[in-house]
This record gives structure tokens, sequence and C-alpha cells, in this order.
């Protein structure tokens, strides 16, 4: 992820956006997460691929890793949103996880969450999400992982 030279622990609240899409369902998998100050100033963003998983999978990993990377970066009020109404819905508790798929990943979501001192999960419309989006297909089309810390991007 980051390395030594980015800006750890520098911003105690942060906004995060995040997508997963899958080809196929399952197939060819991609994730993007930005990660922005409040006004807006991109300070983090990465796309990634993964070989096999449906979009579902793909959506929980990319919550994930955004979660992990904004603590990182020092967030302890976490504003986070995505256009999976699915996942949105079961992480705040009005839809049950039934797939044993999705089980130990909302799992491990909650518990990520749960190291943030304050955050929020709201839905918004695909259109609303385009940057995260466009990342996770950056990302399948190039089956590289994509970085950008400030203004600096790096593909791996």
């Amino acid at each position: 992820m980051m390395d030594a030279g980015s800006p750890m622990g520098q911003f105690p609240q942060l906004e995060m956006q995040f997508d997963g899409g899958s080809r196929g369902n399952p197939g060819l998998a991609g994730i993007g997460v930005t990660i922005t100050t409040p006004d807006g100033v991109m300070v983090y963003e990465f796309g990634d691929w993964l070989p096999h998983a449906t979009n579902n999978v793909a959506e929980y990993t990319a919550l994930i890793r955004g979660v992990q990377a904004a603590r990182q970066l020092g967030a302890t009020r976490l504003n986070i949103r995505a256009d999976s109404e699915l996942v949105v819905r079961q992480i705040t508790g009005r839809y049950r996880v039934k797939s044993p798929d999705l089980k130990p990943l909302y799992a491990q979501a909650v518990a990520e969450l749960a190291r943030v001192a304050d955050w929020s999960i709201s839905h918004v419309y695909r259109e609303s999400n385009s940057r995260a989006d466009q990342l996770a297909n950056m990302a399948m089309d190039r089956r590289k992982k994509i970085e950008s810390i400030g203004t600096t991007s790096v593909e791996r």
C-alpha cells in the first residue's frame, strides 16, 4: 500500500468512496477507492484487481482495504460513500448477511470500522461514484494495482 514517504497519520477527518466490480460475476474483478479531505482534496486513491471474485466480494474488499488505508492516514472520523446498496444496508444493519461468501468479509469490514472512532456510511448513485468505478475498471483492464498519493501516480 503506502510507503514510508506517504502522508501517514496526518488526516484525522477523511471522506472515502469505494467501488467493486466483476466481469463475469464471478470473474476478473477490480476495486477502486478514493480518499479525500472533507473539502475534496485528494489524499490517496487506488485501484487493484482480483483474479476471480463476485461483484459483492469485490465491493467488500474495496471497503475493507479503503478503511485500512484511511486508518493508516490517521482517520479518526471517516465518511464513507458507496454505490453498493447491498453493502451499505448490510453494514448499517438494515439487511442481514446471508451469503456464506460474504459473512467473513462482513465480519472483517465491521472489525476494521470498529477501529475508527467515528464513521458513517451512505449510499450514493453510481454517477456520484465515478472515480472509484474508473479506478476499479482501470485495474481490471491493466491487471495491475494503481495508486496515487497526493499528485504522484504509481502502477505496480
